[in-house]
């Protein structure tokens, strides 16, 4: 038998190497999206160095603004973490709001109703109330998708209107009978102190949110790249067929993926209950929808989530300085979101093509002698 080995060997790159190459197709085409954006400044006569000078200046100029950057990176960190899971899984998941808004009302009732019990039970027991309901709410998408093959896009977004119901409901008509309820403020009451997140920096909003969210990246990354249950979401992702030939289920693993994502989205809505706000107010802050945004532009890897998710809380917290101190309307931060999007896109699509074409013209690997033997031939 020959013990020739094929000269030709697939170049295997390391997860490192890939995510540095990720990241750096993200920063390039945020610096092509700032381009574009540079562009509409001028017509609307403006100064773009100006405007961005203020941007960053708003964003980073002084202890106050770094803070106000990084609670406003906090709750869109643990939305693309949610966004990211469900993607790996072959899962868009667009109802990130109404799994936030769910575990927003659920942390604050549980911080709201004075259990009685110490800070360091009591502030991680309304979160993770907050995130099991989400969970739950993501969870009914899953279970649609898996035994009827319903549109996780569809089932979702109807969600999400029906979160918004229930928390208008909960804030009005069920106050009646439910003492947590604030309807002059059409809010829960406030969460009693042991049940509110520390303040990580004095003198700012800062609050432990933020280590929530790191914690929860890191432990979402050793999820997806250590762990069976992440190998296999990562399987049927890639193709329901190879799950299935490799004795995966398909049905029981997108569950489970949206359960988590869901758990993340809820999460994320019960730290700003119990962090920022102190309550649950009936509005929608947004952040679920721009969750998505996060998760694609950090290509759901949970660490380039986390740099996503930064750029997003810059261009938040930074807005309202560009709008004061250069005149340009705040607005521009919603084209400037859609043109990351777009760039990201476009780039992403770039690169798959280059991709493609590099597999066409690959040379095939040289047969070995076995391969060059007669049929019949011994070895």
């Amino acid at each position: 038998m020959s013990t020739n080995q094929p000269a030709f060997q697939p170049k295997k790159k390391s997860q490192l190497s890939g995510l540095i190459a990720t990241l750096a197709t993200s920063a390039a085409a945020v610096v092509l999206a700032l381009a574009v954006g540079a562009i509409f400044i001028l017509i609307s006569n403006d100064n773009p160095v100006d405007a961005y000078r203020a941007l960053l200046n708003g964003a980073f100029g002084g202890r106050r603004a770094i803070a106000e950057t990084l609670v406003a990176s906090t709750p869109m960190i643990l939305g693309g973490l949610a966004f990211a899971i469900a993607a790996r899984a072959g899962l868009f998941n667009i109802g990130i709001e109404g799994q936030l808004v769910m575990g927003s009302l659920a942390g604050a009732l549980v911080g709201a109703a004075d259990l009685g019990l110490p800070p360091f039970i009591y502030v991680p027991l309304a979160i993770v109330v907050g995130g099991i309901v989400g969970g739950i709410w993501a969870a009914i998408a899953g279970v649609l998708k898996a035994k009827s093959g319903a549109s996780e896009v569809i089932t979702t977004i109807m969600l999400n209107y029906l979160a918004f119901r229930i928390s208008s409901y909960m804030l009005t008509a069920a106050a009646e009978w439910l003492s947590l309820i604030d309807v002059l403020q059409q809010a829960t009451k406030k969460v009693v102190p042991d049940a509110r997140l520390p303040i990580l920096l004095d003198g700012t909003r800062l609050h432990a949110g933020l280590i929530f969210a790191l914690v929860a990246a890191i432990v979402l990354w050793y999820l997806l790249f250590r762990t069976t249950f992440g190998y296999k979401i990562r399987t049927v992702g890639l193709s329901q067929g190879a799950a299935a030939f490799a004795g995966i289920s398909w049905g029981r693993t997108i569950i489970l993926a949206m359960f988590v994502s869901g758990f993340l989205g809820g999460m994320a809505g019960a730290i700003e209950a119990t962090g920022l706000l102190g309550r649950h107010y009936d509005n929608r802050a947004g952040y679920g929808f721009t969750a998505i945004a996060v998760g694609l532009v950090g290509r759901n890897h949970p660490l380039g989530v986390i740099v996503a998710g930064i750029l997003f809380g810059v261009l938040r917290s930074g807005a309202n300085g560009m709008q004061n101190e250069a005149g340009t309307s705040k607005e521009l931060v919603l084209i400037l979101q859609g043109l990351v999007i777009l760039s990201i896109s476009a780039l992403a699509a770039l690169e798959f093509r280059r991709r493609q074409k590099r597999v066409r013209i690959e040379p095939t690997p040289p047969p070995t002698a076995a391969d060059q033997a007669p049929q019949g031939a011994q070895a």
